[in-house]
C-alpha cells in the first residue's frame, strides 16, 4: 500500500456469487488475503457484504456495506506484522469497536483508531456502512501528538475534521477519474493524512499545515460536489455554499482562486456542461430549449445562449438538431 505508484481500485460483492459459497469466498479472498479477518455471520441469516478499496501513496481506503457479522482479527492474524493504523468511521447502523480490553460503540459517522498490530473485534447487529482509512503507523506518528493513546479512543461525529474526512474519502472512492496522475494521486493522499491528523489531534506545527492544506481541499472538493448536486437550483450562489460548508463567502472564493478559477466561473462551467448534455441526448429533441437551460439552473435564457456559444462554438439548437440526427 505504500508504493508512491500504486492506484486501484477494487469492487467485491458477495451479490455476484452462489450463496452457499459467500462466506466461504469472503473468508479467502477478503478475510484472509486483503483484510486479514475472519469473519462470522450469524447463524440465521447469509452474509450480503460489498467493498469498495483504493491504494493511493501511503494510504489506503475501504469502504464497505455489510449484513450483521462479527470480524475478528486475530492474534495469530496479527503475526504478520502489520502495524499500520485505521481510522473506522461508521456511517449507517452501529458497530461495537472491541480491542485493547476496552469497548467503543459507533453510532452514526462516529469513528475510533484502531491498530492492525492489535486483536480486534468488530461487532455489526444489523445490515450497515463504513470506511477505513489505513495509513503506516510511521505517518500518523510523525504528526499526531502521542498516536498511541489516540487508538481506541472514541471520535464523535460532530468533528469537523472528521466530517471533512468522511466525505472527502468517499468522493475518492466513487470518482474513478478523481486521481489521474502520480502527482495527483500524492497531493490527494496527503490530505487525506491532514484531516486524519486532525481529527486524532495533530501536532501544533502539522496543525497548521494541515489546515491550509489538507482541509482546504477537502473542503474546495465538498463545495465542488454540492454545487454539482444542486445545479439546477437558480438561487445557489456563493453564499448559500459557504453557509452549507460553515465558512465565509471569502474563505470560499479564496479556495477557488487556489484552483486557478473563480466560483462564478465554476458554476457556469458545469451549468453549461449540465446543458450540453442534456441537449446532446436523443430524448431532447421533444424538449424546448428554455426548459433544458432552466433545468441546468439558468434563470435568463440569453444569457445561456451567449455563453454556450461562446464555449461550445455552437448553439444550443445545434447541439439539439445533432442529437436528432444521431437518432435516426
Amino acid at each position: 500500500m505504500t508504493d508512491p505508484e500504486s492506484f486501484a481500485t477494487v469492487r467485491f460483492s458477495t451479490a455476484d456469487l452462489p450463496e452457499n459459497m459467500r462466506v466461504a469466498t469472503w473468508r479467502e479472498h477478503y478475510g484472509h488475503t486483503v483484510l486479514r479477518a475472519e469473519i462470522e455471520p450469524p447463524d440465521d441469516a447469509s452474509l450480503d457484504a460489498t467493498v469498495t478499496s483504493r491504494a493511493l501513496p501511503g494510504l489506503q481506503l475501504v469502504s464497505g456495506r455489510f449484513t450483521a457479522a462479527r470480524i475478528v482479527r486475530t492474534r495469530e492474524m496479527i503475526a504478520d506484522g502489520n502495524d499500520d493504523l485505521s481510522l473506522l468511521v461508521n456511517q449507517t447502523g452501529s458497530v461495537v469497536v472491541s480491542a485493547r480490553g476496552r469497548e467503543v460503540t459507533l453510532r452514526e459517522n462516529d469513528a475510533v483508531l484502531i491498530s492492525s498490530g492489535e486483536a480486534v473485534v468488530f461487532d455489526r447487529r444489523s445490515f450497515g456502512e463504513s470506511i477505513a482509512i489505513r495509513i503506516p503507523y510511521s505517518m500518523l506518528s510523525s504528526v499526531v501528538v502521542d498516536v498511541d493513546d489516540a487508538i481506541m479512543h472514541h471520535i464523535p461525529r460532530d468533528t469537523a475534521a472528521l466530517k471533512l474526512l468522511t466525505s472527502y474519502s468517499n468522493t475518492l472512492l466513487d470518482d474513478d477519474l478523481a486521481v489521474e496522475t502520480p502527482a495527483l494521486r500524492h497531493h490527494v493522499a496527503t490530505h487525506v493524512r491532514d484531516l486524519a491528523a486532525l481529527a486524532l489531534g495533530a501536532t501544533r506545527e502539522a496543525e497548521g499545515v494541515a489546515r491550509s492544506r489538507g482541509m482546504g481541499a477537502a473542503r474546495l472538493r465538498a463545495a465542488k460536489t454540492y454545487i454539482i448536486e444542486n445545479i439546477n437550483r437558480r438561487d445557489i450562489s456563493i453564499g448559500s455554499v459557504a453557509a452549507y460548508l460553515g465558512v465565509t463567502p471569502r474563505y470560499l472564493q479564496r479556495l477557488f482562486e487556489s484552483d486557478g478559477t473563480t466560483f462564478s466561473a465554476f458554476l457556469l462551467g458545469r451549468r453549461l456542461a449540465s446543458a450540453h448534455r442534456m441537449l446532446s441526448e436523443p430524448r431532447s429533441v421533444q424538449r424546448q430549449v428554455s426548459a433544458i437551460a432552466y433545468d441546468a439552473g439558468f434563470g435568463d435564457l440569453s444569457y445561456f445562449n451567449r455563453c454556450f456559444r461562446r464555449i461550445y462554438g455552437a448553439t444550443p439548437m445545434d447541439i439539439r438538431e445533432a442529437a436528432a440526427i444521431a437518432r435516426e
